[in-house]
């Protein structure tokens, strides 16, 4: 996967600031080089088991404020 394709899974996570997007020069997020794709479902922090929702594709390092990122087989 190119560094294109990855930025392009970025949108919405915490750490997208260092991506270029911030006023310290920072031009690249330092988890981007390690980054894959994988399959996880996405659960709030205040759902309760079980997790049923259908997985999504977000990069490994993936954060999102009030979200947490499970293994896809997992309900509990």
């Amino acid at each position: 996967m190119t560094k294109q394709e990855k930025l392009k899974h970025c949108a919405g996570c915490e750490q997208d600031f260092y991506n270029g997007k911030n006023p310290y020069e920072v031009k690249e997020c330092w988890s981007l080089g390690k980054a894959k794709l994988v399959s996880r479902k996405k659960i709030h922090i205040n759902q309760v088991p079980p997790w049923k929702q259908k997985p999504i594709k977000v990069l490994s390092c993936y954060q999102q404020k009030g979200y947490v990122f499970w293994a896809p087989d997992r309900e509990y």
